[in-house]
């Protein structure tokens, strides 16, 4: 484990300058500490907890393996992964199961990821950060921040004894998570008005997984308040989770594990999977969690995974933002930093590139409960490689030019026609 840095004694703050002074310890952070390091920059990671440490959000995509790759850390995170090759639906109104596997994409050649446990995922990112030559703090939480310093960018940290330093960069990147440090300091933070979302989860031992390579797919489970995740883990646990809209949440009235068995309950096909499992601790619950800030970056300063946006869990985007987001803003900081002149347009490419690949998500997670929504995923079409490109959008494969961005304006109008005609003719029957 990484020390935390050792603590002054003086009376006096201490001071540690550097060139890029990173908020957050997790895949955004770790992803771009690592990044800039090995450029030559000089970087200070701000972690507030120590590592190994636990954290939902264990589904992969398969676009993050290139990505863990040119990190050099894809072995190790295949020594402690459950390899996962495609995503299971299962829709009570249709009354079956559909299967994707990745391998059918658009692009051929990432057929699998992984689902991992985030205690040792984040900790191999976090210790590759440190080898590459970051300077990682454990156990130190930022508590105020400067943007207008003479030198760029302050920040007081203070350590778990309370001990407090200052650390003076060039530029900060915000990699805080959902503290999201920027966006509440400068208000820029704003709750999802498209879509509002909460969560309910807990793991379980003795999950009824599938066989074969299948056994480390991911389901999602439709029930009448929403979706539930079914995700299988190397040690044999299964992480479970259920987002809904907050009001849902509101309606319970016995305490969180018990409304997790009941929200179970409602889907009767996840608790055929459940019988006789067992959970290891209690359930957990989150409040509405979808937000994005207004901006992304500044003279100073730019936001990287979580610290700007969260959507919605549904298609496992979290971690691959965080890292895509990531090395997106490698090149951006590089530029600012040794071409100023640069700056302005880095840092607008570094906004549009992320803004753009986080739409793309987004418009299919905004309608994920709507019913002409689940009629096309649970009857999956190839005609014009519409199927295919879903995939890759499944994949992660919405950054980079590629045919699939046009097939996929052709399935939204198929989405638009088949929303209008359900209006126009009242409810239609699933297929």
């Amino acid at each position: 484990m990484l020390a935390p840095t050792p603590r002054t004694e003086a009376p006096s703050m201490d001071v540690t300058s550097c060139d890029v002074l990173v908020v957050g310890g997790g895949p955004a952070g770790s992803t771009i500490a690592a990044l800039l390091a090995q450029r030559g920059l000089d970087v200070v990671v701000l972690e507030k907890e120590q590592h190994p440490r636990f954290h939902i959000g264990e589904s992969l995509l398969p676009l993050n393996m290139p990505l863990l790759e040119r990190l050099g850390v894809a072995d190790e995170v295949a020594a402690i992964g459950m390899p996962k090759w495609g995503v299971d639906f299962v829709s009570p109104t249709h009354e079956r199961t559909v299967a994707f596997e990745f391998g059918d994409a658009w692009d051929k050649s990432l057929p699998y990821s992984f689902q991992v446990r985030r205690s040792e995922f984040d900790h191999i990112l976090l210790r590759n950060a440190a080898t590459r030559g970051a300077r990682v703090h454990e156990g130190w939480r930022a508590t105020t921040l400067d943007l207008d310093h003479a030198r760029g960018v302050a920040a007081v940290a203070r350590d778990e004894a309370g001990a407090e330093r200052r650390f003076e960069a060039r530029f900060l990147v915000d990699a805080s998570g959902r503290d999201t440090l920027v966006a509440a300091k400068l208000g820029l933070k704003e709750r999802n008005p498209r879509h509002a979302s909460a969560a309910i989860y807990g793991h379980f031992t003795g999950a009824r997984r599938q066989e074969g390579r299948a056994e480390g797919n991911i389901s999602i489970f439709w029930f009448d308040h929403g979706w539930i995740w079914f995700i299988p883990l190397a040690d044999g646990t299964t992480s479970i989770g259920a987002v809904c809209p907050p009001a849902y949440l509101k309606t319970r009235e016995t305490e969180v594990t018990d409304f997790f068995r009941q929200t179970i309950a409602r889907s009767p096909e996840l608790s055929a999977r459940l019988e006789g499992a067992t959970m290891t601790g209690p359930a957990t619950a989150t409040g509405n969690y979808s937000y994005r800030a207004r901006g992304m970056a500044g003279r100073n300063y730019l936001m990287v995974g979580d610290a700007y946006a969260f959507i919605d869990p549904v298609f496992s985007t979290g971690v691959y933002l965080a890292m895509n987001s990531a090395f997106q803003a490698a090149d951006a900081v590089a530029a600012v930093l040794s071409r100023p002149r640069e700056a302005a347009r880095a840092l607008a490419r570094f906004d549009a590139t992320v803004r753009r690949g986080l739409d793309r998500f987004s418009w299919f997670i905004y309608r994920m409960n709507q019913p002409a929504l689940r009629d096309l995923f649970m009857n999956p079409r190839n005609i014009l490689r519409l199927q295919e490109a879903v995939l890759s959008m499944l994949s992660g494969d919405v950054f980079r030019p590629s045919p699939v961005h046009g097939r996929l304006l052709v399935f939204k109008g198929l989405y638009y026609a088949r929303a209008l005609a359900r209006r126009l003719g009242g409810a239609v029957r699933p297929t």
